[in-house]
């Protein structure tokens, strides 16, 4: 039954159609409003040439049976409709380094793991076993990446929970080789030497070693899935349409209004955008001056250079695991640095999945971290109307992953039918995300409060969502979803729900 509590949700990407469908499954009436045309943010795929591009969700983690996302989207009843394709078993990721050519095939589970990398560095086979080990156990403090309810007393974590998590490495390992190697997954949390938090490592690594999956066709599927849920609960999805004003009077939220002018009122909102992006939108008072302060002023994330290429008929074969190439070890955890005379250092690339996929690839998405800076100079341009400066250093960016692509696949711009690029701020101006940040703000363990935002706000009905609250990610916006969700209808409440809805379907 629906019932007549309302919700207003601004922004409609992962994190905001996760809250709006959680919402609805708790009898809100929910109204999504997206700024850009399509819903989806990371979920959002775009066309050239008759060919679908995803433009962030390419590895899932969480998805499989049993795991966190699946048992979400069982209880929200989209499983079904979700097309996932597992990768291989015996080789999830491989990693090449030009330096010395060698390649690593990382096999899933977390037993593989450690025997991969003992039978690969067999005078670190203990600091192996114990790395891994202090993987799982930090993860294991973290309740609600089991979903497991939280426990109401006070909760201590292990020392290294927030330990540099490049400290961690170096405290299990000697070896310069293997203390890049496994590391790997660096680009996935935007990992920096000496501040990425050592449990937003673990998150990463524990939820792909356990097994990643990929969306067979595009990942706007699960876009427009939740996008159901919110509309069978008698939900709305405005799209095409930002906001562009919210109004509070003392600390409570009374209605928002978009560049239609159409104005937007419920019980509660949802901010699922960048925080800095919502001050933008109000002078209350609610938020007082160093909060702006500390907001405005909070470092992002790294962003991304990506290549887009579209092969020519049964001219490269599909690859069914994420690739990484690395020019040298000792770089992993400096990409959010950049020098002009070795950039790329190093990049993922990887083959997407297609329907009735063959030995053959249709196309390939190439990512390499690229801090915004580089790309400053043109920050008054907007996607489509950017000079021809801007467009030459494009052009030479998108040679340099080439020429890297080629030396491990000769003739690599022979077999592509056609090649184009997008920057930082393609990024920044697709997501709405301040200086294209791929996974937010900075998170930094030497300033862990600064570094995100609580679901909570000051304006006791406005409420938080999305990459920016806990951990980013496939796995971490959905699992923050049930965060704000919780925040509004009681602890534990939705939780509960969904496990005792997952053991009864088994």
């Amino acid at each position: 039954m629906v019932n007549d509590k309302k919700s207003v949700v601004i922004g409609g990407g992962l994190g905001g159609l996760f809250t709006g469908a959680l919402l609805a499954k708790e009898g809100y009436q929910v109204t999504v409003i997206e700024k850009n045309r399509v819903i989806g943010g990371g979920l959002q795929t775009f066309s050239r040439h008759g060919v679908n591009f995803e433009t962030g969700m390419h590895l899932l983690g969480g998805i499989r049976k049993d795991g966190a996302i699946y048992k979400i989207c069982e209880y929200l009843g989209i499983m079904k409709d979700l097309k996932i394709h597992d990768v291989d078993a015996d080789c999830m990721d491989e990693i090449t380094y030009i330096s010395d050519g060698k390649t690593y095939h990382i096999p899933e589970g977390k037993e593989n793991f450690i025997r991969y990398f003992q039978s690969e560095f067999p005078e670190e086979k203990q600091g192996i076993r114990d790395y891994v080990e202090e993987l799982y156990h930090i993860v294991d403090e973290i309740d609600f990446f089991y979903l497991r309810t939280e426990n109401e007393h006070i909760y201590s974590h292990d020392e290294k929970f927030y330990w540099p998590a490049d400290k961690i490495v170096e405290y299990y390992f000697k070896n310069p080789k293997l203390r890049d190697a496994i590391s790997y997954m660096n680009p996935m949390f935007g990992g920096s030497a000496g501040h990425t938090p050592g449990y937003i490592s673990a998150l990463i690594n524990v939820l792909y070693i356990n097994g990643p999956s990929r969306f067979v066709s595009n990942s706007q599927q699960m876009a427009e899935a939740l996008a159901r849920v919110i509309e069978e609960g008698g939900g709305k999805i405005v799209s095409g349409d930002p906001v562009v004003k919210i109004d509070i009077e003392g600390r409570q939220m009374k209605s928002v209004t978009t560049e239609s002018g159409r104005q937007f009122s419920g019980e509660n909102y949802i901010c699922a955008i960048h925080p800095k992006q919502l001050l933008r939108l109000t002078d209350a008072k609610a938020f007082s001056k160093a909060y702006r302060n500390r907001i405005n002023e909070a470092p992002n994330s790294f962003s991304s250079f990506c290549v887009f290429c579209i092969f020519k008929p049964e001219s490269f074969p599909y690859i069914n695991h994420t690739c990484y190439l690395q020019m040298d070890y000792g770089k992993v955890w400096h990409y959010g640095e950049y020098d002009a005379k070795d950039w790329p250092r190093g990049f993922m690339y990887m083959t997407p999945c297609e329907d009735h996929q063959g030995p053959y690839a249709r196309k390939m998405i190439i990512n390499s971290p690229m801090p915004y800076s580089v790309c400053s100079k043109w920050a008054d341009s907007r996607t489509g109307h950017r000079s021809e400066e801007y467009e030459e250093w494009k052009q030479e960016h998108l040679d340099r992953i080439l020429d890297r692509m080629e030396m491990i696949y000769p003739a690599f711009r022979d077999k592509c039918e056609y090649v184009f690029a997008s920057s930082p701020l393609t990024i920044r101006d697709y997501y709405n995300e301040p200086e294209g940040a791929l996974y937010g703000l900075f998170k930094d363990c030497e300033h862990i409060a600064e570094s995100q935002v609580p679901v909570f706000t000051k304006v006791r009905n406005l409420f938080m969502a999305g990459q920016n609250c806990n951990v980013h990610g496939f796995c971490g916006v959905p699992l923050t979803a049930i965060n704000t969700v919780e925040a509004i209808v009681g602890i534990n409440r939705v939780t509960n729900k969904i496990n005792e809805a997952y053991e009864r379907s088994k």
